[in-house]
């Protein structure tokens, strides 16, 4: 362990480091000048410092002072070198938070000892610290497993409405992007914009409630039909609803409110302007856009112009201008989504 020794005569120095040859496993570093023993600390932590009072320029009190101050340094024990007559001295020292105090003339008895209960003192900081970062570091391990079997549970839970429905897996790998991709150039932060590709392929979920005769119609459906089909919203919010996970709540949100329109005209609540929750404002472009550009039982794909030439001319009825504003931004990256996820149906998000 490394003992720090800073005193203004060398030949204070050696004796301190001739009586500290009888501990093992010491290494002992010297300074003569205070603000160079500063400036080695600042790159390297002792496990102990042992520092005289009286010095030119800085004094053992100042030394404190400046070294608590140094990234890591707080808890690191100090021990100042003082004629036993100061009182005021060691007052000051512990104030200054030293750990103890040595006294002139050195004892070699009362320096080893005081050293060693020092760096017993500095050895269980250290494992504790230790301790403190591996239990961080489990935590961390955890918490990912966590959130990775959640995300995969997701994944499967959206595909599993996928086998009821005419889209494609891709479809929601496709969408989950394009939604990422307004949450980046919206400015969210980068939870955020993880935290909406992660939930937003469980934006039909919803549809596993809606019967076959339904949602499999190659044709046109008729108003008793359609209203069943407007239910989905509904099926998929009662589905996710009451999780304390961060995702399946956002999910929730995305399946309950991505056919709200931001004129007030969408379903299920006919939810007006910002009142639709952020996330859903971004995956109803993202959800179309693909719709449209995509072959559907019902109809052929869009080519592109036409398709964004919708989504502009929607810009503040259907869709959010400001979300409308970031889909384009950028836009060589939504092309690069779409062909890498054109065909691709195990691809995992």
């Amino acid at each position: 362990m490394q003992v720090l020794i800073v005193d203004d005569h060398q030949p204070n120095i050696n004796l301190i480091t001739a009586m500290l040859e009888k501990i093992d496993h010491i290494e002992p570093i010297q300074y003569t000048n205070p603000k160079q023993a500063l400036a080695w600390c600042a790159y390297n932590d002792p496990d102990l410092v042992l520092l005289d009072y009286m010095m030119p320029d800085m004094d053992g009190i100042q030394f404190i002072q400046a070294f608590r101050k140094l990234q890591g340094k707080s808890a690191i024990p100090v021990m100042i070198v003082t004629a036993y007559t100061e009182t005021a001295v060691r007052h000051l020292a512990l104030q200054a938070s030293a750990n103890d105090c040595l006294y002139k003339p050195i004892d070699r008895i009362d320096l080893t000892t005081k050293v060693k209960n020092m760096l017993t003192l500095r050895k269980a900081q250290l494992q504790l610290t230790n301790r403190a970062m591996w239990l961080t570091e489990e935590v961390k391990r955890i918490a990912a497993q966590v959130v990775s079997r959640e995300k995969e549970a997701t994944l499967r839970l959206s595909r599993a409405a996928e086998y009821r429905d005419s889209e494609t897996g891709t479809h929601i790998l496709r969408m989950a992007y394009y939604a990422q991709h307004i949450a980046i150039n919206l400015g969210l932060s980068e939870a955020d914009c993880q935290l909406i590709l992660d939930a937003a392929p469980l934006h039909d979920i919803g549809k596993i409630g809606v019967p076959d005769h339904i949602l499999l119609k190659p044709s046109a459906l008729d108003d008793e039909e359609w209203a069943v089909m407007r239910r989905h919203p509904e099926f998929g919010m009662n589905i996710l609803k009451g999780s304390t996970s961060k995702l399946l709540q956002a999910g929730e949100a995305i399946a309950y409110s991505h056919h709200e329109k931001y004129d007030g005209s969408g379903y299920p609540q006919g939810l007006l302007e910002e009142k639709i929750p952020l996330f859903a404002r971004i995956c109803a472009i993202a959800d179309v856009f693909d719709a449209l550009t995509t072959v559907r039982p019902y109809k052929n794909a869009w080519d592109i112009e036409t398709a964004t030439n919708y989504i502009k001319e929607q810009s503040g009825s259907h869709f959010d201008p400001k979300c409308v504003q970031a889909f384009f931004a950028n836009w060589e990256n939504i092309l690069d989504i779409r062909e890498k996820y054109s065909d691709c149906e195990e691809a995992i998000i």
